[in-house]
């Protein structure tokens, strides 16, 4: 912290010193492969610069492996220019002006300076060379994503302040943000999971400018938006950015079920702000992901937290007492959610995933003080089936009283069904729950040929393991005969 004879601006020179110091540190790990890249288009007569997000990011001191490049050279160019030092070499993007290549550790996408243009309905741009870096620079979406280090020499290129606007940890546009909407419209989701990724503020001018704008998110393919909603999710403040969603009305184009949880309340009835409680639960999801398998972001838990309520507003009720009801949220919940994922184009993996873990949200609250039968508790297992740890997390994240006690004994109880899941699966192979007989030996004992009655006995003796636990082969067998003398007598 400066001290009180600290002036804003040494405050901010500091600042931007540190920047710049990070910044040179994480370049000089990527300047040998740059310098020799850089060094090969000068001597062709062409310019190259690192640009964009790896500028950005080796300012924030997190450089990655992917780096992204601009020129004057055109594709045919740099194709023939990387030849023979790239270790490969892929054109995927030709049509987009872009190469890539690998060089040891490093994947690298050079593309020749752009200077596109939209038609005011769709967000494809006609692809347009440029013929200068500023050019090029110009026609980003925001200004700390419109710097740019020269190679060889790695000169900082920086015409539109982007620089004083990470240092300030703000999101603005190089021009004017209508013109930069209307060319492309996903750059206003784009605002948000940048605000999430970064835990940045956005400008007042371009937050209105998405407010005003916001209709024109609907000419975006639903695979565009998708792709930048589980981004903004799985990002380290995804609720900075799904606020700015709904602040400036593009949550109420592609992600209606968000700001309808803004339930409106009076003082009759009693009820907490299902929109906050969702965020907390995000968060407390996010805090409990360490529990989860896998190194990184969770989506399926973060987006069943974020989601696992969206059937309240249309189950709510009064009731005479003040009381506010929202019988079966869960199943409606779970239907809505596996409906918004389809026009999302999620995979079936993934509705499937969240869609469950929505629908089940709400059986925990079923043990009570830990009165479950043994059978109860297998069930909770096999319904759960390879959901169980995210349904745990989902669980624990969606207590957010500020009852001490209630949160405390709250989390008690499922400490408890925790562990018995885990003696009763030491026990008894819980994640892999078959019945006692399989289908030959079941057709076997009741001499019967393939078909619909076999998946009946099945069934039968698949709930007869959840209820009493495993049979050996004789008791099974015993049980299953006098099912199939009582159905035949039935």
């Amino acid at each position: 912290m400066p001290d009180s004879t600290t002036s804003p601006s040494d405050s901010r020179r500091a600042r931007l010193s540190r920047v710049q110091h990070t910044a040179v540190r994480e370049l000089l790990r990527a300047s040998p492969v740059l310098d020799e890249l850089g060094r090969r288009f000068q001597e062709a007569g062409e310019e190259v610069a690192l640009v964009g997000g790896p500028v950005r990011d080796a300012l924030l001191g997190r450089l990655h492996n992917d780096l992204d490049l601009t020129t004057s050279a055109r594709p045919e160019v740099t194709e023939r220019l990387v030849t023979g030092w790239a270790d490969a070499i892929w054109d995927m993007g030709r049509e987009f002006g872009t190469i890539g290549c690998r060089k040891g550790g490093w994947q690298i996408e050079i593309t020749t300076y752009r200077s596109d243009k939209y038609a005011p309905s769709s967000r494809k741009p006609e692809v347009a060379y440029g013929d200068s870096l500023e050019g090029d620079l110009g026609r980003r979406d925001f200004t700390v994503n419109a710097m740019a280090v020269t190679v060889p020499g790695q000169e900082f290129v920086d015409p539109y302040g982007g620089l004083d606007d990470l240092v300030e940890k703000v999101l603005r546009t190089p021009g004017r943000p209508e013109d930069s909407f209307d060319d492309d419209p996903l750059r206003m989701l784009r605002a948000a999971r940048f605000a999430a990724q970064l835990g940045f503020t956005v400008d007042p001018a371009v937050k209105a400018a998405m407010t005003a704008m916001a209709d024109r998110i609907e000419i975006v393919s639903a695979e565009r938006v998708r792709d930048e909603l589980v981004k903004l999710v799985g990002s380290p403040y995804p609720r900075l950015g799904l606020t700015l969603m709904v602040d400036t009305g593009l949550a109420d184009r592609v992600l209606p079920e968000l700001p309808a949880l803004m339930l409106e309340r009076d003082e009759h009835h009693r009820h907490k702000d299902v929109y906050e409680h969702t965020l907390t639960v995000l968060e407390q999801a996010i805090q409990l992901e360490d529990r989860l398998p896998g190194d990184g972001p969770d989506f399926v838990a973060r987006f069943a937290a974020l989601m696992h309520d969206v059937g309240k507003p249309k189950t709510r009720r009064f009731t005479d007492d003040g009381q506010v009801t929202f019988h079966h949220h869960d199943v409606v919940g779970a239907k809505l959610t596996r409906k918004r994922m389809k026009a999302l184009r999620f995979s079936n993996d993934d509705i499937d995933a969240v869609s469950q873990l929505v629908e089940q949200h709400l059986r925990f609250h079923g043990y009570g003080t830990g009165e479950w039968t043994d059978s109860a508790v297998r069930r909770y297992v096999r319904d759960a089936g390879d959901q169980l740890a995210r349904l745990h997390v989902l669980t624990r994240a969606d207590c957010t009283t500020r009852n001490r006690r209630k949160a405390e004994r709250l989390q008690r109880s499922y400490d408890h069904l925790e562990e018995r899941i885990a003696a009763l699966a030491e026990q008894e192979e819980l994640n892999a729950i078959r019945p006692d007989l399989d289908g030959n030996q079941i057709m076997t004992i009741l001499d019967i040929p393939p078909g619909r009655e076999v998946g009946e006995a099945y069934r039968y003796l698949l709930d007869l393991r959840l209820e009493r636990g495993p049979l050996d082969h004789e008791d099974a067998k015993a049980a299953l005969l006098e099912w199939w003398k009582a159905r035949d007598e039935g």
